[in-house]
């Protein structure tokens, strides 16, 4: 299952290069159900078009539309930053669908990302602007490497792999912070690329509750104090 499919990239990806039985999912807004959309592309001299049937939900809010231990793969790709209120609820819900021992691929946005560390050293602020597409068009949690990590160990993941990487390349070498900051995150060179990527299984049980380390204003007994 591909979740957030929208704009279809690795599912078209995925088409061509696997022989994977794909499930996508998207949320628009409004109400759940289903639909369609038609990718357009030009190959060449030539214009390839695709349709790609999806399921309509707020991945967030709602019991997602599968049986238990539906899926052996499940990818949530560019989706966890743009999230409102609550990833637990989203990662127990995946967990859920997911074979045990099934994988789970994640990848997002990295805060402490080195772009990021010498905006704050400037004085400039890291956060998304708004966005014209709502409140879901833009990015209103972003984790670093080791908050994304202890998340989904809450949720019931066991880690299999994590790097962070460059999806476009940037210099910052001319920056006039590079030097001093360099100095101060000389001891986490792998934690700096402008994405996180995170490979786990579906081996334990999501706790219950919400972790301390990420929710707060809420009832104790709803609260994970030891997370």
């Amino acid at each position: 299952m591909e979740l957030g499919a929208n704009p279809y990239f690795i599912t078209w990806l995925l088409q061509e290069h696997t022989s994977l039985d794909l499930t996508l999912a998207n949320y628009f807004g409004g109400e759940a159900g289903t639909g369609q959309q038609t990718l357009s592309w030009k190959d060449g001299e030539s214009r390839k078009t695709s349709a790609f049937n999806f399921d309509h939900f707020n991945m967030e809010e709602s019991v997602f539309p599968y049986k238990d231990a539906s899926f052996d793969v499940v990818l949530y790709c560019e989706i966890i930053e743009h999230l409102l209120m609550n990833p637990v609820h989203t990662l127990t819900e995946i967990h859920r669908v997911l074979k045990p021992g099934g994988l789970l691929v994640v990848t997002t946005p990295n805060v402490a990302r080195l772009g990021n560390v010498l905006a704050i050293a400037e004085g400039r602020s890291i956060y998304d602007p708004y966005s014209g597409f709502g409140a879901y068009g833009r990015h209103n949690r972003e984790f670093s490497m080791s908050e994304l990590l202890h998340l989904l160990e809450f949720a019931g993941f066991e880690h299999e792999t994590s790097f962070t990487a460059d999806a476009h390349p940037e210099d910052h070498s001319k920056h006039p912070k590079f030097s001093a900051a360099s100095q101060l995150i000389a001891d986490r060179p792998a934690h700096l690329g402008q994405y996180l990527f995170a490979g786990v299984r579906a081996t334990g049980t999501p706790r219950q509750g919400l972790p301390v380390s990420l929710f707060r204003s809420y009832e104790p007994s709803k609260i994970d104090a030891d997370w």
